[in-house]
């Protein structure tokens, strides 16, 4: 009688144990539980800062969801730019030689955080020819801690000027946009090469610029067409330089306005037909195919005399 009662008991402890669990597989590693790292870590320079924007990881390192990310951490090394930048190599939640220059809360609404994708500026003593590079980590809200992301190197270098305000040039549904290139840099020196060119454009005298066109270097024309008749546009041009790989986005110039009008006079009508009535002349015709006709105006003229209008 002990031995199956033995051996009801060791099944029960093992129903307990299963109970307990509430797994049907092996527990996931600490280290799967993590964050995943950002990947597409990228930057820009502006006229006062190193511009790095990414995407806040929406998954864990075991593919599982990521729905408590709680902060986004920056970590900046700098040299002069020779060789490989120093390796970022995670030590205690934080990047090993690096310095840590901003924490970013993303479990709380932030104009840095747009659309899924952070911003952020650095402007912590920047000077010109250094090489800064960057990554980020990414923090759950009990604290786990991804590996570092991508490094991204950009150079801090000295960005155009801004252009003059643009010439425009208002047609039928679109503008054309024309400017002179800025003879120098902000730092006061020359431009050492072509630049390229963003087209902005704003619905109001101080609202925001938009960008709706990019030239290729030594460009400094461009036509937009998503306009709208009959309505005023603002316009503004900056310049970007390219150094080395690293981008440097200059301040948009003084605006001009511009309003596109159709100008083109419509198909006349055709197949006019005077018909006598008793209370003066009938007339007809086939109307113009053009859809933005307002109105028609008739115009007579006596055997041999020049045409007036009429209503």
């Amino acid at each position: 009688m002990r031995r199956p009662a033995r051996r009801l008991a060791a099944l029960a402890l093992a129903a307990l144990a299963l109970v307990a669990c509430g797994r049907k597989g092996p527990p996931v590693a600490p280290e799967r539980r993590v964050p995943a790292p950002v990947a597409d870590l990228t930057g820009l320079v502006r006229p006062d800062a190193i511009e790095l924007t990414w995407s806040v990881p929406d998954r864990r390192a075991d593919g599982s969801p990521l729905r408590d990310a709680a902060a986004a951490t920056v970590f900046r090394t700098e040299d002069e730019g020779r060789g490989e930048p120093r390796s970022a190599l995670l030590s205690g939640g934080r990047v090993a030689g690096w310095s840590e220059i901003a924490t970013i809360r993303l479990d709380e609404p932030s104009p840095a955080l747009q659309d899924g994708r952070l911003t952020y500026r650095d402007r912590r003593a920047l000077a010109l020819g250094r090489r800064y590079t960057y990554v980020v980590l990414t923090t759950d809200s009990q604290r786990r801690t991804s590996l570092p992301s991508n490094r991204q190197s950009v150079t801090y270098i000295a960005a155009a000027a801004p252009p003059p305000a643009p010439r425009l040039d208002a047609g039928d549904r679109q503008v054309r946009v024309a400017w002179m290139p800025p003879g120098r840099l902000i730092d006061g020196t020359p431009v050492p090469g072509p630049l390229a060119y963003d087209v902005l454009r704003a619905t109001e005298p101080d609202g925001p610029l938009l960008p709706v066109a990019r030239t290729e270097p030594g460009i400094t024309t461009a036509v937009d067409t998503g306009v709208e008749n009959d309505r005023t546009y603002h316009y503004a041009v900056r310049a970007i330089r390219v150094d080395a790989g690293t981008v440097a986005v200059g301040a948009p110039g003084p605006r001009a306005a511009a309003t596109p009008a159709d100008t083109t006079a419509p198909t006349p009508p055709s197949g006019l037909v005077a018909a006598p009535a008793e209370d003066g002349v009938r007339l007809s015709w086939r109307p113009s195919p053009e859809p933005d006709v307002a109105r028609y105006v008739v115009y007579r003229a006596a055997a041999g005399g020049p045409f007036v209008g009429g209503g």
